[in-house]
């Protein structure tokens, strides 16, 4: 079973600091740190791996060959060569088999993209939802093009080109159009070029859902955010997702709850108050409903 803790990034320099043991003189404010996956694991205890973790950044790497597992959420399984993962913030993360991993890495903040994605990334790049698929098996060619992309980004980070900023957004950018390329080929994914007032709507409910679940389980508490009633957000929801309102909050701590058990050690007490439920039998309740199983057979059996 892993750690006990979870623990939490809110910067890139406190992430590399802690779990790669790195004393570099990083910028506290550091938005974008490329790198290969030989230079990050090299200080990574191959026995205990990478903890239960969750960051406030973005991470995408490519596996090229060595021994590696990754847990997302609830999900756990073994990566083969040519395997990219893309780990959205907030994301729940932990990996304790990596041994000999050649790749490419790239951590980024969100907020670094904004100049030149329009909207939210996860409105243009679907693989950043967290119900998406985030673990994509890439062909050879598929492969060589990522990599290329990853070289030109490393490769611009560490010039002094007074561009570089820019340089680097528009690298990453390119990034991400090729991996949503991978994407849509095998999901069926379909991105609106200009997403609609009702996609931006849905995609900024849920964004508060993803900061909130824990405290605010009310849908008409989120119409207040967003400044309307709340039957037009019912509306909108159910019109671009298939979905009430109200299903998205309990999916999205359905899924969290799945996780800490799946993930942690901790009691379950002490998850169903984490979680804001009143006590632990209506935490089991709600996990009995919702999949049918109780908290002790999910940890168990999943």
């Amino acid at each position: 079973m892993p750690d006990y803790k979870i623990l939490t990034f809110d910067t890139i320099a406190a992430f590399e600091r802690k779990i790669n043991h790195d004393n570099s003189p990083y910028d506290p404010d550091l938005m974008l740190l490329p790198g290969t996956l030989q230079e990050r694991h090299q200080k990574v205890d191959p026995k205990r791996g990478i903890p239960t973790l969750r960051r406030n950044f973005n991470l995408i790497y490519l596996l090229l060959g060595g021994l590696h597992d990754v847990r997302l959420d609830d999900k756990h399984r073994w990566l083969m060569p040519h395997d990219l993962v893309i780990v959205p913030e907030n994301m729940l993360y932990s990996s304790y088999n990596i041994r000999g991993c050649n790749g490419y890495c790239l951590e980024f903040k969100s907020e670094f993209m904004q100049p030149v994605v329009k909207g939210t990334l996860t409105e243009q790049f679907p693989f950043f939802d967290l119900q998406a698929e985030h673990v994509v098996s890439l062909t050879k060619r598929e492969s060589e093009l990522i990599q290329k992309a990853f070289t030109n980004i490393i490769e611009v980070n560490e010039g002094k080109s007074r561009e570089k900023n820019q340089l680097l957004r528009d690298y990453v950018h390119i990034l991400l159009l090729l991996i949503r390329d991978c994407y849509k080929a095998r999901y069926n994914v379909y991105i609106k070029d200009k997403a609609t007032r009702a996609v931006k709507l849905t995609s900024e409910y849920k964004r508060l859902v993803e900061e909130k679940f824990k405290e605010v389980r009310e849908v008409q508490q989120y119409a207040s955010m967003l400044n309307i009633t709340p039957k037009h957000l019912a509306d909108v929801v159910k019109s671009t997702t298939g979905k009430p309102p109200h299903d998205i909050i309990k999916n999205r701590l359905l899924l969290e709850a799945k996780a800490l058990l799946t993930s942690t050690d901790l009691a379950l007490a002490e998850i169903a108050y984490t979680l804001g439920f009143d006590d632990q039998s209506h935490f089991s309740h709600f996990i009995k409903r919702r999949t049918g199983y109780t908290p002790l057979e999910l940890r168990r059996n999943f």
